[in-house]
C-alpha cells in the first residue's frame, strides 16, 4: 500500500484512529478529519509525522451533517491530490438511543446526515478518480445493529443498514473497474461510543463501570469480551491489500458470534 492515498473520516480518534494509524504504517498517506480541538489536532498530525516519516499527513476539517463542507473537503483533497484518493473509510458516526416515541427528529436526521448521506456524498466524489485509475478501496464501518437491532436503537439499525445498502450497490457499479466497496460490521467495540453506552448503563441500574461492563458482557458476546481498535484496523487493512481484491459487497461481522445465536 506504499505511496496510496487514504481519507479516514472521524479519525481524530477511536476506531477512526486505529484505521489512519494502521494504514499509516503500510505506507499510506492519511488525510485526516474528525472532530477535536485545534491544538489536540495539531499534536495528532505532529505524532503521525514523527511516527511514520515517509508519509504525508494532512488534516482537512468537515462538517459532515453539512452538504457545502463535504464539497469543500472534497475540493481541499483533490488540491492534495489531484490524482485523486486510493482508499476511503467512511468511519464517522454518532449513537442516540431512545424509545423511538420519544426519539428526537432532529437526532434522527443526525444519523442519517452521518451515517448514510455524508459517505454518500463522498463515494460520489471519489469513486470517478477510483474507476479511472483501476484501483480502489471503500469501506463502510456499519454494525451488527444493521443486521439486527435491540430496543430504543430503530433509528441507528436502519442508517447501519442502509450504510450496508450503498455498500453492495457501489460493489456491483465499482467491481469491473478495480475498486472494491465493503462494510465492517462491529459488535460492541472498545471505542469511545462504547464506553459512553457503559458508563449511561451504569448510572441507570447503580452499578459502577466494571460491574456494568461484566453485566453487559453476560449476553452481549459469547466470547465475552468486546471487539478491540485493533482487531477492526488490522481487518480495514487486509481489506485494503491484493488479498481482498475478490472480496466485494461484504458485510464483515466482528461480534464476537452474536449474531449467529
Amino acid at each position: 500500500m506504499e505511496n496510496k492515498t487514504a481519507v479516514v473520516t472521524g479519525s481524530t480518534s477511536g476506531i477512526g484512529l486505529g484505521i489512519a494509524h494502521h494504514l499509516a504504517a503500510k505506507g499510506c498517506h492519511i488525510i485526516l478529519t474528525g472532530l477535536g480541538e485545534q491544538a489536540i489536532i495539531d499534536n495528532l498530525v505532529k505524532e503521525f509525522i514523527k511516527q511514520y516519516p515517509t508519509i504525508k499527513v494532512n488534516y482537512v476539517p468537515c462538517d459532515l451533517l453539512k452538504p457545502d463542507e463535504i464539497s469543500e473537503f472534497c475540493k481541499a483533497v483533490k488540491n492534495l491530490y489531484p490524482d485523486g484518493i486510493d482508499i476511503l473509510v467512511n468511519n464517522a458516526g454518532i449513537q442516540y438511543t431512545a424509545p423511538i416515541e420519544d426519539y428526537p427528529k432532529d437526532k434522527w436526521d443526525m444519523m442519517i446526515g452521518i451515517t448514510m448521506t455524508a459517505p454518500f456524498l463522498l463515494i460520489k466524489e471519489f469513486v470517478g478518480n477510483m474507476k479511472r485509475k483501476g484501483w480502489g478501496r471503500i469501506i463502510n464501518m456499519s454494525s451488527q445493529m444493521g443486521v439486527i437491532s435491540s430496543p430504543e436503537k430503530a433509528p441507528y439499525s436502519a442508517a447501519k443498514a442502509g450504510l450496508i445498502g450503498i455498500t453492495k450497490g457501489v460493489a456491483l457499479e465499482a467491481a469491473p473497474h478495480g475498486v472494491t466497496c465493503n462494510a465492517i460490521c462491529p459488535g460492541y467495540a472498545d471505542a469511545p461510543i462504547f464506553h459512553n453506552q457503559i458508563r449511561s448503563y451504569a448510572q441507570q441500574h447503580n452499578l459502577s463501570y466494571d460491574a456494568a461492563m461484566t453485566e453487559i458482557f453476560k449476553t452481549a458476546h459469547p466470547t465475552q469480551k468486546p471487539v478491540t481498535i485493533e482487531q477492526i484496523s488490522e481487518l480495514a487493512v487486509f481489506l485494503c491489500s491484493s488479498g481482498a481484491d475478490s472480496i466485494t459487497g461484504a458485510s464483515l461481522l466482528m461480534d464476537g458470534g452474536n449474531t449467529i445465536r
